[in-house]
């Protein structure tokens, strides 16, 4: 046994030295690879970047109230009666002055033109409460001042400033038969709250003719534990009828699906992708097998068997994949990790969100890499250890 592995590992060092023999041919294989692997993780970069944006938004103290099986706030609707119900339900926090601690909002879709096409894009531009803006988290004024209530006033998200034009601070842009003033710019701990534009709910209502109903209602509440009280509350009342979660579920259930979409359509190209990368690894192995069938003849007739030959070859490839996945891995994170891009998201709104690139996505790149190197390898492998020694030498 001890003489097989010595054995083994002889071939292996005379296969790995004599890659330089066919460097082009190798360096083909390792690019090919490399270029499946940047496809994948490129793919779930985006993918974990949306869903981590999204997820980061919601808090587990804060409920948000839609119509009964709407699944998206721009499908909501939400009437007075139904919030001034909300407002007298179990679990809601309240302020110093004993009023609740809710925000009645509504959600409107506006055009913005992206700064790196030059194309429309939809916009969210949210109609708030008095408490809208104290019911998020790390939301901070970058700069300007927020908007006075009753007035053509916005605050801009940084992401909404940063990609898309005419909404820097000083601005006027035009929305619905109002211009609003730009005023302030804020920043929400890199959550999806920074794609939206804020303005005064009543003044929202007005240009947009929208004064009879809502469509989200958010609340504080006492404790995390208090969810259950204001669901067995709302599912009590037959006027209300309306689905209860917390802001955290919400847009877990909303980047779920289109965190899986990207996924889904990221795996299938870099699989047919890693179909040529195999090609390419065959013929690279088939060619290192037959350059070196002499010596693998030679080897056998002195008394090697074929199980180092198969070792051997299949080490080769295994090699050549394992860099080009760790080419790939590296290419990806130093040019996408946290790569700034909108999509849309479940409100068909654009969400402005970063890469990013883990630990766990590059894991799967060099899995993907090593088995494009497996597949490639094992024919030209057993061709190896099964070559006749009379025609090795031939050859």
């Amino acid at each position: 046994m001890r003489s097989l592995w010595l054995q083994v590992v002889a071939v292996t060092a005379i296969n790995l030295k004599s890659i330089s023999q066919r460097l082009w041919l190798s360096l083909s294989t390792v690019m090919a690879v490399a270029l499946v692997v940047v496809v994948l993780l490129t793919f779930l970069a985006m993918a974990n970047g949306f869903r981590q944006t999204l997820d980061g938004s919601g808090s587990d103290d804060i409920a948000i109230v839609l119509r009964g099986g709407s699944q998206a706030e721009i499908n909501s609707t939400v009437s007075r009666e139904q919030v001034q119900l909300l407002e007298e339900g179990p679990g809601i926090a309240r302020a110093a002055d004993g009023k609740p601690l809710v925000s009645s909002e509504l959600y409107l879709v506006v055009n913005g033109i992206k700064r790196s096409s030059q194309t429309k894009a939809n916009l969210t531009l949210r109609g708030i409460g008095e408490q809208g803006a104290a019911l998020r988290k790390d939301i901070t004024l970058t700069a300007g001042r927020m908007f006075n209530r009753g007035s053509n006033e916005i605050v801009v998200g940084k992401s909404v400033a940063q990609e898309f034009e005419g909404f820097e601070l000083g601005r006027t842009v035009t929305f619905g038969s109002g211009r609003w003033a730009v005023v302030g710019i804020f920043s929400a701990g890199g959550t999806v709250f920074e794609s939206e534009m804020w303005a005064d709910l009543s003044v929202v209502q007005s240009l947009f003719n929208r004064n009879n109903y809502f469509q989200t209602v958010r609340a504080r509440l006492v404790n995390p534990a208090s969810l259950a009280a204001l669901k067995s509350y709302n599912d009590g009342d037959p006027r209300l009828k309306l689905d209860v979660k917390s802001e955290a579920a919400y847009f877990a259930e909303n980047s779920a699906a289109t965190s899986d979409l990207i996924r889904k359509l990221g795996w299938p190209l870099a699989i047919a992708m890693a179909f040529g990368a195999l090609a390419g690894a065959l013929n690279t192995m088939y060619s290192s097998v037959a350059a070196r069938a002499v010596e693998i003849a030679t080897l056998r007739a002195i008394g090697f068997g074929g199980f180092p030959a198969f070792v051997g070859t299949l080490t080769e490839s295994l090699l050549l994949a394992a860099i080009g996945g760790v080419i790939g891995a590296l290419a990806t994170y130093f040019i996408f990790d946290g790569f700034t891009a909108s999509t849309l998201g479940g409100n068909f709104t654009q969400v402005v969100f970063s890469f990013r690139l883990s630990p766990a996505l590059i894991g799967q790149g060099v899995v993907l890499a090593l088995a494009v190197g497996l597949v490639g390898g094992l024919f030209p492998a057993v061709r190896a250890a099964r070559m006749p020694i009379v025609a090795g030498l031939y050859a």
